[in-house]
């Protein structure tokens, strides 16, 4: 059926999908991504088709790193209000009862604490071995000080004490 006055449809006109190469939209729908952690939602905020911004993502490799580090946002926010709601706990009605009282889910808590120690003993390890790497490098320093005040006082320290001809 055509959309005229008689038919009871209205014709409008549907804006055109932004071009991919048009960066307007993407800063909304990172910001949205950010807040939300949902896809979707976002590319409707940006007032795009969810598959431009993915087709985006594969296209451009800085939006594509961008994408990411929103997403990982938006899992910190989502992870602060578990956070939040797990330490206020929630308060629900019991059965029969007016009044609600206060409810702690300790079984998530508890996952979600020992998540946050195995993030935080991987980034202990990634530091300590940027940290060895300095310690290395500092003796290999030391060594070559050593090296070089014992070529120039003419003794014989590379030798090993106990070693005999």
């Amino acid at each position: 059926m055509a959309d005229t006055p008689s038919s009871g449809r209205i014709a409008c006109s549907v804006p055109a999908e932004p071009a991919l190469a048009d960066h307007d939209w993407r800063a909304r729908f990172l910001s949205e991504l950010a807040a939300s952690s949902n896809v979707a939602a976002s590319a409707r905020k940006a007032g795009v088709a969810p598959a431009l911004a993915y087709a985006a993502r594969r296209q451009d490799p800085e939006f594509y790193r961008a994408w990411h580090e929103a997403l990982c946002e938006g899992y910190d926010h989502l992870e602060m209000n578990l956070l939040h709601r797990l330490r206020e706990g929630e308060v629900k009605p019991a059965a029969g009862s007016r009044r609600g009282t206060r409810l702690f889910d300790n079984a998530t808590a508890l996952r979600l604490l020992t998540l946050h120690r195995e993030a935080v003993a991987r980034q202990r390890a990634q530091r300590e071995s940027r940290d060895a790497g300095a310690i290395l490098d500092a003796i290999d320093a030391k060594l070559d000080r050593m090296r070089a005040r014992s070529a120039a006082t003419g003794s014989d320290t590379d030798r090993p004490a106990d070693a005999t001809q």
